[in-house]
Parts: C-alpha cells; structure tokens; sequence
C-alpha cells in the first residue's frame, strides 16, 4: 500500500485553512486506486499557532493580553479526522527539490535534515517582521522564545521616556497606540492630551498619511485618537538605521538608541520598533519561482506555481497574489484547494480536468485598527466603521476571542461553498508563472 502526501509547509492563517480544507474536500473526494491512501502533512516551526494580530498589545502587558489569548496548540485541532489522514511536523523548510519534488526539513533544534516526498505542495510560509515582537521566531520551541522576547520587553517599557516606532501601517499604528497608553495612561473624556504623560511616543510614517489601505479622513482621525494619547507622529519620513549600544540579547531592545531620519534629523530614544513591513518567508525555494519580491510568482487566478502538472499552489502572504491580510484567505484558499482538488482526480484517474476556480480579488477598503483599548478606525466593504464598532470587533481583545479559534479549527472551511466555473475551460488551459 502507498501513501501520498499533500505537503503544507506553513502552520499559521493560511497553512491551517489550507489543512483543515484539503482534510474535509480534498481526501475524500479522490479515487481509490490500488491501494493508494492520501494524507496531509503539515510542517510549521512551532508547535503552536501564534495569533500575531494580538502582537501589539501582547508584547505590552501581560494582564491585557495573556499568553493563552495568542498561543494556541496546533496538532489537538486535528484530532478528531481519521487516523493516518493528517500528520503534523515541527520543523522549518530548508530546501525544495522540484524534480524530486521533495523538501528538506530542518527539526527545531538544528538536528539534521529529513526529507518528505509530496504529491502535490501548498506554499503557506507567510512572512516575518524586522521586529521579533510580531513573528513567531523560527527558532522557538513552544513558544518559549516569544513569551522571553515579550517579557523582556515588558520590563523594559515602564522606565523609558522615548519610544520611536518606524512604520505606520496598522502594526506601527496599533503598537503606538497600545505603548502610549500604558505609560500615559488614558486622556480625560474630552481631553486632547494625556494630563500627566510620562513619556514621549514618535510614530515616523514613510508617507503623507498613515494606514495607506484607508482614506485620509480616516488616517486624520487615527492621528487625532494616537494624540490624545501622547502619540506624536513625523510625516514623509523613513528611518535609515537605529543605532545602540546595550543590546538585550532576546528581546533585540535596548537603552541608548539613536534613530536616524531621512531628513537628516535623530532621535535619542529607549526603544526602537521596527515596524516598517514584513518579509517573505522564501528563501528556501527555488528561484524561479520567485518574483522580484521575492514573493512566489503564481497564476493570479488559480494561485498555482508552475504548470498544472506541478502540482504546486500558494496561499497567504507569500504569494504574488495578495495584497495581504487574513480577510483575503476566505477567497484564496479555497480556489487554490478546488484547484487541487480538480488537478489530483485528473492525475490519478487520467481524465480531462475539471474547469477552474477562480480567484477573485476583494480590492474595497477593508482595514480595522484599534487604537489603545478604547478608540480604533477601519472601513469594511468601503464603509467607514465608527470607533466604538471597530472597539467592538477588534479592540477588546484583538479578535483572539472568537476569530482565532475560528482559524485553528478551520470553521470557515466546513462547506466548499458554491462557486462559478472558469468560464475558458479546462481543455483551454495552460498555466505558466507569473511574475507580475
């Protein structure tokens, strides 16, 4: 008896839809032919699930975001599919062999590789911040390396008198907003200002506005509620480099630092966060499949890497296809798992193959940001939400609550959903990468 695999490689939003939805759609809608039994093996570095959208109140305090609210175990959301259809292996993808279409797994302590064959391969690595309080460091076992970085973090913050943060996307604005508050404190009820503000928080944007996914007016507003807090912010203006000299092993934070501006200008400060972007976990693939982004080039509207017969999909942040965000996996995973799906029944039976799924970008104003645990600004579906509606959904808990065990359990995946043939038909297609 033989045994394929579905390789996922990656265990966060993307790689945990990916598994939950090919364990309930995929497996057992394909043939049975001599024996074969199919399985799906998924490699993330951490046994846990690290909900990073709590990241920035997290690595704050302790007593407004613990632990059990952003760590979650991974393999027990897997309990309950058959025996053998699921596998779950804690180790990082060192390396991709195509022709073998194998890949290479490093352990979490450096053991030596181990090698997995695949059948077919799902691209769910996702990307890294430049700041460790945003990613699950590929390094961590059980999420020891975190929780250090976030409590050396959090002994650090009260005694400071300067914070800069780089970056203001929703992470640097969410993170000045969660700093200024700890140790400002909360404004009156119609106070422009903390009255007795014990440190000065500098949010530095690239650009003209802040949130570049949302309106000005609303980008206006989120400036207004980080004021009220003590957040001031620097406009069209990068940090070049942040210099120091005591380094906190862990945590990457330290005392003394000098944040240099592209204006020429810099600021002494306690702390640095970089929160300038994020980086595609992608070093280990092969280099044709990656755009100048280094993000792995695929077909826009299938969301595979390479011709049909590659067998090879990407889903998440990694791909070329995204703008990014976890709203964008309810489109994306499932084309790119039908698309499988369609594509393994084809290999095994050697029929024709079904027509495509297509997927179609949300590309409305669609952002939440909360800003500190009172005030936040978004839009959904192009509507403008008001604070006390984004409060409601994001900023009580950063939606650790309620959404993330949706994604570990995969509950958006429970039907395969209706959906429209790719109109130009199977027989017409020929899909080749993309690098746009």
């Amino acid at each position: 008896m033989t045994t394929e695999t579905i390789l996922i490689l990656g265990g966060s939003f993307a790689g945990l839809s990916a598994a939950h939805y090919a364990l309930r759609h995929v497996l057992p809608s394909l043939p049975k032919k001599d024996g074969t039994t199919y399985t799906v093996t998924l490699v993330n570095p951490n046994k846990d699930f690290f909900w990073r959208i709590a990241g920035p109140r997290a690595c704050v305090s302790t007593k407004l975001m613990p632990s059990s609210k952003y760590l979650f175990p991974i393999e027990p959301a897997f309990a309950s599919y058959p025996k053998g259809t699921f596998n779950f292996i804690q180790g990082i993808a060192t390396h991709v062999d195509p022709t073998t279409k194998s890949v290479s797994i490093t352990g979490p302590t450096g053991e030596q590789p181990s090698t997995i064959s695949y059948l077919a391969l799902i691209i769910a690595t996702g990307v890294s911040t430049p700041s460790p309080l945003f990613t699950h460091q590929v390094r961590a076992v059980d999420g020891e390396d975190l929780l250090s970085t976030f409590e050396a973090f959090q002994k650090l913050l009260p005694s400071v008198k300067t914070v800069v943060i780089g970056g203001a996307g929703p992470v640097g604005v969410e993170t000045a907003g969660e700093i200024a508050e700890f140790l400002n404190g909360k404004p009156g009820f119609f106070a422009s200002k903390p009255p007795h503000p014990k440190a000065k928080v500098i949010l530095v944007c690239a650009e003209q506005k802040m949130l570049p996914l949302l309106r000005e007016s609303i980008s206006k507003q989120a400036e207004k509620y980080l004021k009220r807090l003590g957040v001031e912010v620097v406009y069209n203006t990068k940090v070049v480099s942040a210099v120091h000299d005591t380094v906190h092993s862990v945590s990457q934070t330290a005392d003394n630092f000098t944040v240099h501006l592209s204006d020429g200008k810099t600021i002494a400060a306690d702390i640095y966060v970089d929160a300038t972007g994020t980086r595609p976990n992608t070093g280990f693939l092969p280099s044709e499949w990656l755009d100048s982004r280094n993000k792995v080039a695929c077909d826009k509207q299938t969301l595979r890497v390479g011709d049909v017969g590659s067998l090879v999909y990407v889903v998440g942040d990694a791909g070329s296809y995204t703008r990014g965000g976890v709203m964008d996996m309810n489109d994306a995973v499932p084309t790119a798992m039908t698309n499988l799906k369609t594509d393994l029944i084809a290999s095994v039976t050697g029929k024709a193959p079904g027509p495509n799924r297509i997927y179609k970008p949300n590309l409305k104003e669609q952002q939440i940001c909360p800003i500190g645990t009172a005030k936040g600004v978004g839009a959904f579906a192009g509507y403008k939400m008001p604070s006390f509606v984004v409060w409601m959904i994001k900023g009580r808990d950063y939606m650790s609550g309620q959404m993330a065990p949706q994604i570990l359990n995969g509950d958006a995946f429970k039907k395969e959903g209706k959906w429209k043939p790719d109109p130009v038909g199977a027989a017409q297609r020929k899909v080749g990468l993309s690098s746009n």
